[in-house]
C-alpha cells in the first residue's frame, strides 16, 4: 500500500461509516409526499396515498401526502425542486411531468438536472367516458355526433398537460373532431362536472371513472390501451374502435430533489419495491388497471429523457402552447 493510499483509508473509513450510519438512521421524522394535483379522482393521488401507508409502515415514519394543486402540477413540482436534498420532501408526479417542459415556455426548475428520479411506480390506462345525455353508445357513435355538432363538446381535465388533456387532444386530431378543452384545478372537479353534465366527456382514470359508470352516473365507451381492461374486458380499445394506434398509458413515479445522497435514493427505491410486492397492494393496482413497475432509479432516468422528447412531439402536432 502506497504513503498515498494510507493517507486516504482514514478518510474513505470515514466517509463508509457515515454511509452506512445514514442508511440506517434515515428516516428519523415524518417525510412530506408532495402531490401537484387535487385530492380525489386523479391516478396520481390515489397511488400517493397507497405507496404513502406502506412506506409509513415500512420505514416507521409517517409519510405525509400533502397536495399542492395548479399549473399543471408546476406548484408542487417546483415545492420538491426547492426543498432539501434530504429524503424528507418527495414527489410523485405522472406523464405530465415530462410533458410540461413542451407546454410550458418557461417553467421554474429544469426537469432534467433539478430532479433525481427514485422508481417508475405503476402504469395504467385511461377511460374514455361521456355524459349519459350524449346519444352516443360507441366510439363510432361518438366521433359521429362530434362531427355533426362542430365545437358544441368540451371535454374536462385536471389542467393543461395532464394525461387526461393529452389524451382528448390525441382523441380529437385522430377523430378529426372539434371540442374545447376545458382546464381544471384537479381531475376531481372536472370529473364532478362531468357527472353534472356542465362538460360531455372525459378520458379519466379507470378507477376514479368506474363506479360512475357502473352506476348510470356516465357511459363508458373505450380504454385508452392498446389490450383491453382485465377490469372491463367487454370494453373495446380506441384502437379497436376505429382510432387505429391511439395509445396513452398514463403513468406514476417517485422523485426527489437533485443532490439527495444516493443511499437515500436507493433506501426509497428498494421500500417501493417491496411496498409493490405486497399481496393487498398487488390487489389494489388490479383493481385500478395498473401494472405495478418498481423499475431502478437509472432505468427509470433513461424512461425520463426518452419520454420528453416524444411528449414534445405530441405537443408540437397538436398544437398545444401555454403561455
Amino acid at each position: 500500500m502506497t504513503a498515498v493510499m494510507r493517507a486516504c483509508w482514514p478518510l474513505l473509513a470515514a466517509l463508509l461509516a457515515s454511509t452506512a450510519a445514514l442508511a440506517q438512521s434515515y428516516p428519523h421524522k415524518a417525510v412530506r409526499m408532495v402531490v401537484p394535483f387535487a385530492a380525489g379522482a386523479g391516478s396520481n393521488d390515489i397511488m400517493a396515498r397507497l405507496i404513502a401507508q406502506k412506506l409509513s409502515d415500512s420505514l416507521g415514519q409517517q409519510v405525509v401526502v400533502d397536495n399542492r394543486p395548479g399549473a399543471s402540477g408546476i406548484i408542487g413540482t417546483d415545492i420538491v425542486a426547492k426543498a432539501q436534498p434530504d429524503g424528507y420532501t418527495v414527489l410523485m408526479m405522472s406523464l405530465t411531468f415530462t410533458v410540461n417542459p413542451s407546454l410550458f415556455s418557461r417553467l421554474p426548475y429544469d426537469t432534467v438536472r433539478d430532479f433525481t428520479p427514485v422508481t417508475l411506480v405503476a402504469s395504467a390506462p385511461l377511460m374514455l367516458v361521456v355524459h349519459p345525455s350524449l346519444p352516443a353508445k360507441s366510439v363510432p357513435e361518438f366521433i359521429a355526433y362530434a362531427k355533426a355538432n362542430p365545437g358544441k363538446l368540451n371535454f374536462g381535465s385536471g389542467g393543461p398537460g395532464t394525461t387526461p388533456h393529452l389524451a382528448g387532444e390525441m382523441l380529437k386530431t385522430m377523430a378529426g373532431i372539434q371540442v374545447t378543452h376545458i382546464p381544471y384545478k384537479g381531475g376531481a372537479p372536472a370529473l364532478a362536472d362531468l357527472i353534472g353534465g356542465q362538460i360531455q366527456f372525459m378520458c379519466e382514470n379507470i378507477p376514479g371513472t368506474l363506479p360512475f359508470a357502473r352506476a348510470g352516473k356516465l357511459r363508458a365507451l373505450a380504454v385508452t390501451d392498446l389490450k383491453r381492461s382485465p377490469l372491463l374486458p367487454e370494453l373495446p380499445t380506441l384502437d379497436e374502435a376505429g382510432l387505429k394506434g391511439y395509445q396513452i398509458v398514463g403513468w406514476n413515479g417517485l422523485f426527489v430533489p437533485a443532490g439527495t445522497p444516493p443511499v437515500i435514493v436507493n433506501k426509497l427505491h428498494a421500500e417501493v419495491v417491496k411496498a409493490l410486492a405486497l399481496p393487498d397492494v398487488k390487489e389494489r393496482l388490479a383493481t385500478m388497471g395498473a401494472d405495478g413497475v418498481g423499475d431502478t432509479p437509472q432505468h427509470f432516468a433513461s424512461f425520463i429523457k426518452a419520454e420528453i422528447p416524444k411528449w414534445a412531439k405530441v405537443v408540437k402536432d397538436a398544437g398545444l402552447k401555454v403561455e
